[in-house]
């Protein structure tokens, strides 16, 4: 257990106010030692994501006031634990979605959310599919119930949930199609999907690839475009709303675009049309939680899946590659690495 005189010195990156990457600061304080039931964990990898771009501009559900310190999951080592904690668990790698706080050298944080990685797995790949893949995978297995010989549609296919979508979909015997920017088709279809530019015409694109529509639809984004997602439906499809890119530009109170999305979904949730529309959210199934990251973590562990962690920077980093990941240039998960030397998706 770590003393009051054990405190360490941390390097963490603080989100001051709301504005661009720029307005993201390095400081340095005090760890406190781990309290009652709790872990201290070395960082070894922290996820990178659109939840950090939306907080930016004040406008992701329920994100704490400024300043605070960003970082939606991580995945390092035990470095010491509190009372009534086992001290086994100290040199073991383990992973945690955090929601804030992970963009630091070291992280409290409570033992039970703290998840066992398997040996041998590298932390960046892994951080990829903490968030990434429980989403991925509920949104799949309990949202929609993919079943083997159908057709789904990925939206953002080459983005850090799409490509664990893509591959997850294809894993379960369903047939991809993925929407991405043009520059990005290869990459889109070397994951096992049919590329679609999303600035073509994509219903029309869907329709002649898959005759009658597809079974499952997974949409980031919200907004008008989630009229065209619920048409490619055939009967007893299903559309899962996960994101909310289209919110980005709001003005207003954060929630006020959000409510057109909600009203939307409601509405068809009561039109008895044989399609489902669904929300999706990472803690929707809070009991599954780690039992789904365990099987994504197995999975990546075997070989089964990639999770393309292509980008990686230093902690100290944390504004560029906020910037690169809002930029749309990004391809699969953006990760930072403390102490690590940058290394960009191509």
């Amino acid at each position: 257990m770590m003393t009051r005189d054990e405190k360490a010195v941390r390097t963490e990156i603080v989100m001051t106010r709301e504005g661009g990457p720029e307005v993201l600061e390095t400081h340095r304080r005090e760890l406190p030692a781990p309290g009652p039931g709790q872990v201290v964990v070395r960082v070894e990898a922290a996820g990178v994501a659109f939840s950090e771009v939306q907080m930016l501009k004040g406008r992701y559900f329920g994100q704490p006031k400024f300043p605070f310190v960003p970082g939606y999951d991580l995945v390092g080592e035990v470095e010491g634990v509190g009372e009534g904690v086992d001290r086994e668990m100290v040199g073991t790698r383990v992973a945690a979605l955090t929601e804030t706080g992970a963009w630091a050298e070291s992280v409290a944080l409570d033992a039970k959310d703290a998840a066992p990685v398997p040996d041998g797995l590298d932390p960046a790949d892994a951080v990829a599919a903490v968030t990434n893949g429980v989403t991925a995978w509920q949104m799949l297995h309990r949202a929609a119930s993919v079943r083997p010989g159908q057709t789904v549609l990925v939206h953002g296919a080459s983005g850090g949930v799409g490509t664990l979508l893509v591959q997850l979909a294809r894993l379960a015997g369903a047939d991809v199609i993925g929407t991405a920017s043009a520059r990005k088709h290869g990459y889109v279809r070397s994951l096992g999907a049919v590329p679609v530019d999303y600035r073509d015409d994509v219903p029309a694109r869907v329709r002649e690839i898959s005759l009658g529509g597809v079974d499952a639809v997974f949409d980031h984004v919200g907004g008008p475009g989630l009229v065209d997602s619920y048409k490619m439906l055939r009967r007893g499809g299903t559309m899962v709303t996960y994101g909310s890119a289209s919110t980005l530009d709001g003005a207003g109170h954060w929630i006020r675009p959000y409510l057109p999305i909600f009203a939307r979904v409601l509405r068809w949730t009561a039109t008895p049309d044989g399609k489902k529309a669904t929300f999706y959210y990472v803690k929707r199934w809070p009991r599954f939680f780690r039992e789904d990251l365990a099987a994504v973590l197995a999975l990546l562990a075997e070989g089964k899946i990639e999770a393309h962690a292509a980008t990686r920077m230093p902690l100290e980093k944390a504004s560029e590659a906020l910037g690169f990941l809002s930029s749309g240039e990004a391809s699969g998960k953006v990760v930072l690495v403390p102490g690590s030397t940058p290394r960009q998706s191509s």
